[in-house]
């Protein structure tokens, strides 16, 4: 096949679209009314209904639990989780593969993504400026239940002869449960967290950053009718070519890619931000002011204070998957011989992710009012609104970003997915190289076609992962805490020796 015949394969691929749509349909209507199953007050159409997802409030209740359990760690662990990642306390012999800011990277560019510039902007545009606060309050408590699951990544992780490791919810489900007395259960809960794992990896984390990515491409550069419009194909091939030479190298060639990427693509966007922040200087104190009032007495929100405290705790939960368990497979892989030590330094990916980042675009377009535009659906375009008082070409700032945001989301999930491939095969290194071809195939698919129901499937088993996760950490609660009480123990008896730098 000659490149001169793609724009053909791509103007057909409509058929193939459909085929596989109304396969997948109905399989993921089904899973995704479960796992995305609403309790409803009030009439229809009202100001007073309101649609309370059950999965946000399994994921929130857990953030709750482990701040108030765990002795607000979030809050009082901070400076200590920054040394870390500085290096203060490392030792470079003990075992593992990536550093503590290796290990951060990898799992922050899993999370940060295109929910934070399009995600924020649906929550912002459905619960009005409030939002923004308690999305805030969201990340800040996420943090506790991302020091939980990352704890016990680390713990119960497995070293192979040749240096690797592999850990994750999948092996501290099945052999933490086991110590404690649950032995069966663990194990299906760890099968299914792996099997979840898996079709998430190909979806969400791969597929949809993929077609996003290449959407946005085709935006700026002239929309249907300009010139990439029909080589969508080609787009993704390129996208599969660079995702494998990343992940074909295993966990020290993905961190070392994020640890240049997920500084460069953070500071770049929240620069941008910035930038529409400071162009519109003096909608900052009215912007402010409806953010705090939004929050506690919203206007024409649908649910009331309900609507817009849902709103905010659905983006942060969505963006930072904090309960979901995916981070604790890349932190797992860090040099540390103290479970704890990766604990504190995961709480600081939520506050990275949707306490700075989610809250930078919240910002941006309250400030800039494109939030309230009712002419087109609230997403990306709201944001690219929003960068567009700088200049007219300042959206294409946003989609270099957006661009960096998918291929370092991908290269992260292919991660987790090979894991939990992994893991069903008896941690075969073989099995994990397959997954790999088939990760870059599907990334070649995502960008060619449509596939909604896929997307949807696959979102479903992302947070599928945290039924099974969440329902470890509580049984686990107490080795938790006991790892890092122990911990800070030490730290404070002087027990480590400070790295000079």
């Amino acid at each position: 096949m000659t490149l001169l015949s793609l724009p053909a394969v791509v103007a057909a691929s409509g058929g193939i679209d459909e085929t596989i749509n109304d396969a997948i349909a109905p399989v993921a209507t089904f899973i995704s009314g479960i796992i995305f199953y609403s309790v409803t007050f009030g009439e229809p159409d009202t100001a007073s209904y309101v649609e309370i997802p059950v999965i946000v409030v399994w994921l929130i209740v857990a953030a709750t639990f482990f701040t108030v359990y765990l002795g607000f760690q979030n809050v009082r662990g901070f400076k200590h989780a920054i040394d870390l990642v500085r290096g203060k306390y490392s030792d470079p012999q003990d075992a593992g593969e990536v550093s503590h800011f290796q290990a951060l990277t990898t799992a922050v560019s899993g999370t940060v993504g295109l929910g934070n510039i399009a995600g924020v902007a649906v929550a912002v545009s459905l619960g009005g400026p409030g939002a923004t606060f308690w999305m805030i309050l969201a990340g800040l408590l996420g943090m506790s239940t991302k020091m939980a699951e990352c704890t016990l990544g680390v713990k119960y992780r497995r070293e192979r002869p040749d240096g690797s490791v592999s850990g994750g919810p999948m092996y501290y489900l099945r052999d933490g449960m086991a110590e404690i007395g649950h032995k069966k259960l663990g194990k299906v809960l760890a099968i299914f967290f792996a099997i979840c794992c898996i079709g998430g990896s190909l979806g969400g984390g791969n597929m949809f950053q993929a077609n996003q990515a290449t959407a946005q491409i085709v935006n700026i550069t002239g929309g249907e009718d300009g010139p990439l419009a029909p080589w969508r194909f080609v787009i993704g091939l390129v996208f599969a070519i660079a995702v494998g030479a990343v992940i074909i190298g295993g966990v020290k060639s993905i961190a070392k890619t994020t640890e240049k990427i997920v500084p460069f693509m953070a500071v770049l966007y929240v620069a941008g931000c910035l930038a529409v922040i400071f162009t519109n200087f003096t909608a900052v104190p009215d912007a402010i002011g409806q953010i705090f009032v939004g929050a506690f007495n919203p206007e024409g929100v649908a649910g009331g204070i309900v609507g817009v405290i849902i709103q905010g705790f659905r983006r942060a939960a969505f963006s930072n998957e904090a309960g979901v368990g995916s981070s604790a497979i890349a932190h797992s892989a860090v040099k540390t011989k103290e479970p704890a030590t990766e604990g504190f330094v995961s709480l600081l990916e939520p506050f990275i992710d949707t306490v700075v980042i989610c809250t930078m675009t919240s910002l941006a377009i309250v400030i800039t009012g494109t939030w309230a535009d009712t002419d087109s659906a609230p997403g990306v375009e709201t944001t690219s609104a929003a960068f567009e008082t700088v200049a007219p070409w300042f959206p294409v700032l946003l989609g270099v970003a957006v661009v960096l945001f998918a291929f370092s989301t991908m290269i992260s999930w292919s991660y987790y997915g090979m894991k939990a491939t992994g893991y069903l095969f008896n941690d075969s290194a073989k099995a994990e190289f397959v997954f790999k071809i088939v990760f870059c195939v599907f990334t070649v698919f995502g960008a060619s076609l449509t596939l909604g129901p896929v997307i949807d499937f696959s979102d479903s088993m992302i947070f599928a992962m945290s039924l099974a996760n969440i329902t470890g950490l509580y049984f686990l609660a107490r080795v938790i805490k006991k790892e890092i009480f122990q911990y800070r123990a030490k730290v404070k008896s002087g027990e480590f020796a400070v790295v000079e730098k």
